[in-house]
């Protein structure tokens, strides 16, 4: 019973796990889409709402939506986005419980140790 029981807590660990990185690929894919069209990613995102076209520089419509909910962290931790300096680079993070403990440099405020990164360029 109790060997089962770690099995079944490990499944929901990695399932959870699975959902933070397709959650990171969605957003990626938004905010390359946003990007295309408003020439630039947005400065913040908030998780929960959506993404609209916001660029004060008139080049997006605030008309168009790039995801209609930005998913937050399936359990107690949370994601973490941080626009570059310039228009053309960003930082995804989220924090994985399962694999290396080893926190990602550049993740900034992500509640838990963010040892998930994807960056562009």
């Amino acid at each position: 019973m109790g060997i089962s029981l770690v099995s079944y807590q490990g499944s929901k660990k990695a399932a959870r796990d699975g959902k933070r990185k397709a959650d990171i690929e969605q957003i990626r894919s938004a905010l390359e889409i946003y990007r295309t069209d408003c020439k630039t990613y947005p400065a913040s995102i908030t998780w929960g709402s959506s993404l609209m076209g916001t660029n004060p520089s008139g080049s997006c419509s605030v008309a168009d939506t790039y995801m209609e909910k930005i998913p937050a962290d399936p359990g107690s931790n949370s994601y973490y986005y941080n626009k570059g300096s310039g228009s053309n680079s960003y930082t995804l993070c989220a924090s994985l419980e399962t694999g290396t403990a080893v926190a990602e440099p550049d993740c900034g405020s992500c509640v838990g140790t963010c040892n998930y990164k994807v960056i562009n360029p």
